[in-house]
């Protein structure tokens, strides 16, 4: 959940990190009072969960009160990205004699997070990163042992900061990472964090982004912000699709079918196991294929559940196949996600055989799953085939365009199936 700069300065503010005198704005008049109170130079930023604001206009600079409301009666009315502001900041206009970059990222790899400093401020990281790389300093710590200043120092003196300023750096870092910790952050940074030209140090602009699952944590926190229940806070607005995605998990209080999210390829994901999910998310993309989806899928739904969520990524335009997996076993029944997925295809008008790639969820009812799938000639995989091998099976389908359903090792085609499992008259998979 990202939260919006003014946002981002409050929980600064906080924590005791030094910030320009500031206000947030959502008419014009509000503006001009804001300015009238710095009682100086003043910038005037939109307030949108995007980036490009200074390209399309959303941030001026004014001398004084009245200009200040003329400049915020245009960005208030300014769409940046197909995004509308939530008003704008008013910020006094620092006198800034060098720039810093000040952030505190999650390592997916190490299951740490990272100081990230660099004497190149103002300026996206990823660039420097890429083309000065010697001007990025790092370092783990732990969210469990008491914070250490002394990895925050040591992150910035990487970049070859010294002296004075070092040691007015350091408390800044350290309590970025405390605060980044403190309220479930997935990315805290500060860019640019100024030195002005007395010496002193303060954060001239801040993004924050929160774990969605903190929000129960943070209730307080949220309420005082004034962040809404409802709100999601992406990057960008949701696609009827993803909305769509929301609606089926809402609907029915058994399993889920969440985190709904669209992409451009050509196959559907039909995944589980929480984590596990993007696990498969990325071995589809290693092995050269174009997810047209990301979802999850679990927790016992019901058919109906399962079968909305099928039809829901098979009726995506450009989707030519969908893969079901799972990448751990589970206690996710079998036999209901497979009636699911099987009843969305036929009810589609699709033969089960050739829309659907590739089945692979080890776990509880699994026998009575694989009879429905081998009853419809759909390929599928138990535990002795890793995700990364049923990713594989999958993109190959979609690349040759066949369905070349395939017994594996344990298939049992032809057995019969449980009345509950049968067809009905009308051709539906009846939900026992």
């Amino acid at each position: 959940m990202r939260l919006f700069e003014y946002e981002s300065r409050r929980i600064l503010g906080r924590e005791r990190i030094p910030i320009t005198q500031s206000g947030h704005a959502t008419t014009t008049e509000e503006a001009r009072k804001i300015a009238a109170d710095v009682g100086g130079p003043v910038v005037i930023k939109s307030q949108v969960l995007t980036g490009g604001r200074m390209k399309a206009g959303g941030v001026r600079f004014a001398d004084s009160p009245e200009e200040c409301e003329s400049h915020a009666r245009e960005i208030l009315g300014l769409e940046i990205n197909g995004h509308v502001p939530r008003g704008v900041l008013v910020a006094a206009r620092a006198p800034i004699a060098h720039e810093y970059y000040a952030g505190v990222i999650y390592d997916g790899v190490r299951k740490l997070p990272t100081f990230v400093f660099s004497d190149m401020g103002g300026i996206d990281i990823e660039e420097i990163a890429e083309a000065r790389p010697e001007h990025i300093g790092r370092g783990h710590f732990s969210t469990v042992l008491p914070q250490m200043d002394f990895r925050a120092k040591d992150a910035i003196a990487q970049t070859g900061v010294t002296g004075r300023d070092l040691t007015r750096l350091t408390p800044v870092l350290s309590a970025l990472a405390r605060l980044f910790v403190k309220y479930d952050m997935t990315l805290a940074e500060i860019n640019p964090l100024a030195k002005l030209e007395d010496g002193s140090f303060v954060a001239v602009d801040a993004h924050m982004d929160m774990e969605n699952e903190a929000r129960p944590r943070q209730k307080a926190l949220l309420a005082e912000l004034g962040v809404g229940e409802d709100e999601t806070r992406e990057a960008r607005e949701a696609t009827p699709f993803e909305i769509e995605g929301e609606r089926i998990d809402s609907v029915d209080h058994r399993g889920v079918a969440g985190n709904v999210a669209e992409f451009d390829g050509n196959l559907g994901l039909v995944i589980g196991a929480g984590g596990g999910s993007l696990t498969l998310f990325d071995a589809v993309r290693r092995q050269g294929g174009q997810p047209a989806n990301y979802c999850e899928i679990g927790g016992n739904p019901s058919v109906s559940k399962a079968a909305n969520l099928t039809k829901l990524v098979l009726q995506k335009p450009g989707v030519e196949k969908i893969a079901v997996m799972m990448s751990i076993v589970s206690n996710t029944r079998v036999d209901i996600v497979a009636r699911g997925v099987i009843k969305a295809c036929i009810e589609l008008g699709h033969d089960p055989a050739e829309k659907i790639a590739v089945f692979r969820i080890p776990g509880a009812w699994e026998e009575e799953g694989f009879k429905i799938l081998a009853r419809y000639g759909v390929e599928y995989c138990d535990r002795s085939v890793s995700m990364h091998e049923a990713a594989r099976i999958a993109v190959e389908k979609v690349s040759s365009g066949s369905n070349g359903a395939k017994p594996l090792p344990g298939e049992r085609a032809g057995d019969e199936l449980p009345p509950a499992e049968r067809l009905s008259g009308t051709g539906e998979v009846v939900e026992g």
